[in-house]
């Protein structure tokens, strides 16, 4: 009988942010130790990802998913791979897991927002834009379906106003997301709005100073202004 106790250290480091101490804790462990092996699996995969070791988080997060026990781990861990598969360009793995999740009907919101970040990538706007918002009639909410339907409407010069809508709705629900704020000002950039368009874009700068996107963002606002 696996010994559930005996992660408990490791799962509060997890939880509390620490997450390389955590890491160091569940690869420390011995082979006696008691503890389930998938259970071990799913935190060294969890650890690997926080700290953004992506290639070591996929080794773990596979074993979660190939086992087949605890389906909503199983989903988290799918998830994961989605993004960590579309982070590293695997494009079409990415566009698998996600496909295996719709079906077993995790939430979908989040799962269509992940699948129009990929045609998003791949340029396929049109499908990108559909992905969106299905996500959004679903959850209109989603944090990350309003900002990124707003950032691709003005990004392709398609229905601003609808644009700015969901940047600002994105911006109220999360004040200090740097991806949010620059998608907003982007908005502004393209309804000739500079003055706004740098207010935002210099506030995401803050949040996320070594962001090139932001930084060229804000180059091309400075330029526009400057000839007006």
């Amino acid at each position: 009988m696996p010994d559930k106790n005996v992660l408990n250290q490791g799962i509060e480091l997890y939880k509390i942010g620490k997450y390389s101490d955590a890491l160091a804790f569940f690869l420390g462990l011995s082979v006696d130790s008691g503890a389930d092996s998938s259970d071990v699996a799913y935190y060294l995969g969890l650890c690997y990802a926080k700290l953004n070791r992506y290639e070591d988080a996929l080794l773990y997060l596979e074993q979660v998913v190939t086992s087949g026990t605890h389906i909503e781990r199983v989903q988290q861990c799918r998830f994961l791979l989605a993004v960590i598969y579309s982070l590293s360009g695997r494009k079409r793995l990415a566009s698998f897991e996600l496909g295996k999740l719709l079906e077993s009907g995790y939430k979908p919101a989040s799962v269509y927002a992940s699948l129009a970040f990929i045609a998003w990538e791949q340029k396929d706007v049109e499908k990108c834009l559909e992905y969106y918002n299905k996500s959004l009639e679903i959850d209109n909410n989603n944090v990350t379906a309003l900002n990124g339907l707003g950032y691709v409407l003005a990004s392709e010069d398609k229905d601003l106003t609808k644009a700015l809508s969901c940047c600002k709705k994105a911006v109220e629900t999360s004040p200090n997301s740097a991806a949010c704020l620059d998608s907003l000002g982007w908005v502004y950039y393209k309804l000739g709005l500079y003055k706004d368009a740098l207010k935002y874009l210099e506030m995401a700068e803050q949040l996320d100073k070594d962001n090139e996107e932001i930084a060229n963002h804000i180059k091309a606002v400075v330029i526009e202004g400057e000839k007006k």
